[in-house]
């Protein structure tokens, strides 16, 4: 006879049933189940011996006595769960004042020699400075991640100056066009521009496959750069990409031309914002066309310049970099081919209506941005 016998109330019995007919509960649990329902020896129930519960279910005989025998002591929530086992405490490995230090480390400049702190360099110099006697990489990473600081991650970002009157006059003059209602007799058109560099393959690649990713040969082939103009509306969610193969004053004219007489040729004035790159000039015109023909396109234009430093401001540099991750991030070898994806790009967030909603005002700028404001 057992000495840990398993005879389950009906109502148990119907628990078990039900856990095992909607299978949501962990594996280990409803093995439990079974075994319990298996082992069951009040009247009618099957009271299997424990090896051949052990050998249906796949565990050990072992692990169906010791089933039983919470069942019997403890219940029948303690022989479905795991048996918890406490742990005794154990003191943090970095107090209050060592993951101050572990902080400030990680802020600071790496050593000589290296371009940033990693984990083991943190540990290491942990140990140098006698904070602890001894600690992981794993503790490091874990500390840190407490506060949410990245040694390995570096951000690239526009810094503006602060106290500058010449930035904040700039960026609240773009904010304030940015406010205006869409105008069809003065349509807001933001530019920007960016180089992409042609690059061939060497060697043919790799196409993907199950279990392995697509391989491409590192060596590559340069067959020069070009430039892509970027016009966007925000306000109507339409974009056009220019490939050019140069980037000078003549092409940044035409582009301005083409603005002005092919696609706004009935507007009274094309809202123009656009940063302060050295070809992006009215001057630049008159370089291009007659003098006459050039001060006709100058008419029709007003110029808002982002702030330098402001390029954040440019809702064309947005489009860009959208450009950039969603079509750009690959070799690709012509300007043919170059023009054909930019057009595919184009062509389907146009089709979108993909516009932007600027949200940031002036009344924002000032309070979010008061350090760039001399008097506040």
């Amino acid at each position: 006879m057992k000495v840990y016998e398993v005879t389950l109330e009906a109502e148990e019995r119907q628990r078990l049933h039900e856990m095992l007919a909607a299978g949501k509960s962990a594996a280990r649990k409803l093995a439990h189940a079974h075994i319990l329902l298996k082992a069951d020896a009040a009247e009618g129930g099957p009271a299997w011996p424990d090896a051949r519960i052990a050998e249906a279910f796949g565990v050990s005989v072992a692990t169906v006595e010791r089933v039983r025998r919470r069942f019997v002591e403890q219940g029948l929530d303690a022989a479905l769960d795991r048996k918890r086992r406490g742990r005794p405490a154990r003191e943090p490995k970095l107090d209050g004042r060592a993951e101050a230090t572990l902080v400030a480390l990680a802020c600071s400049a790496p050593p000589d020699g290296r371009k940033r702190w990693t984990m083991q360099l943190l540990a290491d110099r942990l140990v140098e400075l006698r904070i602890v006697d001894a600690i992981s990489d794993e503790t490091v990473r874990v500390a840190l991640k407490k506060t949410k600081i990245k040694p390995w991650l570096t951000e690239r970002w526009c810094i503006p100056p602060e106290a500058n009157a010449e930035f904040v006059a700039a960026m609240e003059d773009v904010l304030d066009v940015y406010r205006r209602p869409y105008d069809e007799r003065r349509p807001l058109v933001c530019l920007d521009e960016a180089s992409k560099q042609l690059v061939g393959e060497a060697a043919a690649p790799i196409p993907a496959a199950p279990g392995r990713p697509e391989r491409v040969d590192y060596e590559y082939v340069r067959n020069g750069t070009t430039s892509l103009f970027m016009v966007a509306e925000p306000l109507l969610g339409w974009r056009a990409v220019k490939v050019t193969g140069r980037r000078t004053a003549k092409d940044f004219a035409e582009v301005v031309r083409w603005l002005v007489e092919d696609v706004h040729e009935e507007a009274e004035k094309v809202v123009l914002v656009m940063d302060n790159l050295n070809t992006h000039k009215l001057a630049s015109l008159y370089e291009a066309f007659p003098p006459e023909r050039a001060r006709r396109i100058v008419r029709k234009l007003e110029v808002h310049h982002t702030p330098k430093h402001g390029s954040w401001l440019n809702v064309a540099e947005i489009e860009l970099s959208v450009l950039s991750r969603q079509c750009l991030d690959r070799r690709i070898e012509t300007r043919e081919e170059l023009e054909r994806q930019v057009a595919a790009w184009e062509e389907a967030r146009n089709e979108q209506g993909v516009g932007v909603r600027w949200r940031f005002t002036t009344a924002d700028a000032r309070m979010k941005l008061r350090r760039l404001y001399p008097t506040l």
